[in-house]
């Protein structure tokens, strides 16, 4: 008798359901807020004289974002830090990992924050470093259920987003000026350093490069031999066209503003100089009700900013959402392979890592708490994700195994260098930052000791990807399984359904296969971990099922055959498995999900019934 297990062999691959559009929508759930907070910084460190900072900025995303385009074509598998880095070694890879570790930590402290300064509550923004940790605590109490699409609250606001930076850049065009803008007296160097201080929102680029494991195939390539490259590509650049062009346009009409005339913030009267650097956190509301007033009057400008003030918030929180959870997936994904303790891939009911989703609240809401200023907890930002992508951009370039063009590997060349030389700037510059970044650094001491508890030997091995949707077929069994009906049960515990569907199989004289789904809510999606396939054996709960089974099928003589996944849909898993088995009836059990559960993440008979083919017949039991 045979095991059908997932993830085991070469021709078999995931789903590639996400195609550019959702992708470039993610990605703008990343960059798209550095608007938000990058314009008002630069005003703060360099006040009128900030344009080229701005301007610097905006270079600097596009030039990454030009990386990142290339490195999609060379890893069509999933091409994180972590995986690209894995190919020079695993140390180098949870280095990476960790500086990730370190940038997502700030990204969601930073995003919460920011993103109640724009909702503009005056209780919230005089007790805002409690309220954020506040925000930052429920966000971890809703990933415990762990909601299925983590990142469509994202998607969803990237129209609403972008149609506001479209207005506002609108309103402010017809008073463009560069009569208020001032030449920077400071040298080079000191520019250089206001530069590298206002980095910020750049890690999107890691989810794409994350992405690109499931991402819809260019058209003419097979799953044998995948190519993303044009759907990265299409995702990318209107993003980063987008983000450059829109970030220098409202940086430029920021400085546009005269910078005497008086406005009002709060109850008290201001120059605009003053206000902007009292604004500075929610900037673009101020753009919103500034250019609003100027245009149209007083009561549209009123209106307006608070339109861009909920628009930002909630794309703000959704950023804060989506960091906690690639956190959460980042440090599932290492401790899978035995980078990190085994306790960290211990899930809850509802399949989601304990450990890491409480690393994952604890660690920016104690940054939040010790830093407790907005401009503090930015200048903790860039140390970590310039690390992280210097690293990803270092790896591909120095990596001569990988078959990269020549100009590419120029390109990654200088843009490492580049990135090195913001990093070296950085660590020399915010002591804090550095100290930061060696705390979380502090992970390899985790490593080293996971490593001498299970006696590791530091191996790099090259495998193909090996995904999770369709079975291995062992060719000694297509004979046996051509014959009679065959029935699917997919159960979550010793329940009677299991009775129910093995007695339908001895009636019919049908195949049972037994599915077992280890249900994991969790994003991680960058290309194959090093600790082989999942068990049956190994899962307690999937063991006891499946033994049972085996032994009341002999008994019954019905060939019982242990089907096991482990999936982050538990649904499209089910129905993938039912239709490339071919089975004839799907049997599931009634729904066991709490009303909470069920809010943030679906029923599954609910799910598989809406979309099951009509070739099977479902049977919900119970």
């Amino acid at each position: 008798m045979a095991d059908i297990i997932l993830g085991a062999t070469p021709g078999v691959h995931r789903p590639r359901n996400v195609d550019w559009k959702r992708a470039a929508a993610l990605l703008y759930g990343d960059w798209g807020t550095s608007k938000a907070y990058v314009i008002g910084l630069a005003f703060v460190a360099a006040a009128f004289s900030s344009l080229p900072i701005i301007l610097a900025v905006c270079a600097l995303t596009g030039l990454v974002g030009i990386n990142y385009a290339e490195i999609c074509k060379y890893f069509p598998d999933g091409g994180g830090v972590y995986s690209a880095a894995r190919s020079q070694g695993r140390l180098l890879a949870v280095v990476g990992a960790l500086l990730l570790v370190a940038d997502l930590t700030v990204t969601a402290a930073l995003s919460g924050w920011s993103a109640l300064s724009y909702f503009n509550i005056p209780l919230f923004k005089q007790y805002i470093v409690f309220s954020t940790a506040g925000v930052l605590l429920v966000m971890g109490w809703i990933n415990w259920f762990g909601p299925k699409h983590s990142g469509s609250l994202a998607v969803i606001l990237s129209v609403p987003t972008v149609l506001v930076v479209i207005v506002l850049i609108g309103l402010s065009a017809p008073h463009l000026t560069t009569q208020h803008l001032e030449r920077p007296h400071e040298s080079f160097a000191r520019l250089w350093v206001q530069f590298v201080g206002v980095i910020l929102a750049l890690s999107g680029v890691e989810a794409i490069a994350n992405l690109t494991g499931v991402m819809k195939l260019d058209h003419g390539s097979t799953m044998d031999q995948p190519r993303v490259g044009r759907e990265a590509s299409k995702a990318i650049w209107p993003v980063a066209v987008e983000v450059v062009l829109g970030t220098a346009l409202l940086g430029w009409a920021m400085l546009s503003m005269n910078p005497t005339h008086i406005v009002q913030v709060g109850d008290t009267a201001h120059t605009v100089r003053e206000a902007l650097s009292l604004r500075s956190e929610d900037m673009l509301r101020f753009i919103g009700e500034y250019f609003g007033t100027l245009s149209v009057g007083p009561g549209f400008g009123h209106f307006f900013g608070w339109i861009v003030g909920i628009v930002f918030f909630l794309l703000l929180l959704s950023a804060a959402n989506t960091a906690i959870v690639a956190m959460i997936g980042l440090l599932y994904m290492v401790a899978r392979d035995r980078e990190m303790p085994a306790q960290f891939t211990v899930l809850n009911r509802h399949g989601v890592p304990i450990i890491p989703l409480i690393i994952a609240i604890g660690l920016p809401v104690v940054v939040l708490v010790s830093t407790a200023s907005f401009t503090a907890l930015a200048g903790l930002y860039a140390i970590g994700v310039v690390g992280a992508i210097a690293v990803n951009i270092g790896s591909c370039c120095f990596n001569r195994a990988l078959p990269v063009k020549l100009h590419d590997r120029i390109l990654f060349g200088v843009t490492f260098t580049i990135l090195c030389l913001v990093e070296i700037t950085l660590a020399h510059t915010k002591p804090d930052a550095l100290f930061f970044v060696v705390c979380v650094g502090g992970g390899l001491a985790v490593r080293a000791y996971t490593q001498k508890r299970i006696g590791m030997t530091t191996v790099t091995v090259h495998r193909q990807v090996a995904a999770m949707v369709t079975p291995e077929w062992p060719t000694t069994m297509q004979p046996r399984l051509g014959e009679g009906q065959k029935i699917m049960v997919a159960a979550r515990g010793v329940t009677p359904v299991l009775a129910f569907a093995l007695d339908e199989a001895v009636l019919r004289k049908a195949t049972l296969y037994v599915l077992y789904v280890k249900e994991i809510a969790v994003y991680y999606t960058g290309g194959p971990t090093e600790r082989g396939r999942p068990k049956w054996q190994d899962d307690p709960e999937a063991n006891a099922i499946m033994s049972l089974m085996r032994k009341l099928g002999a008994e019954r003589d019905v060939c019982v055959l242990p089907v096991y996944a482990v999936s982050e849909d538990t649904a499209t898993t089910i129905l993938d498995l039912s239709a490339t088995l071919g089975v004839d009836f799907l049997v599931i059990g009634a729904s066991q999900r709490t009303a909470m559960a069920k809010l943030l993440r679906g029923s599954v008979a609910t799910n598989v019934a809406q979309q099951l083919p009509d070739s099977i017949q479902l049977l919900i039991f119970g």
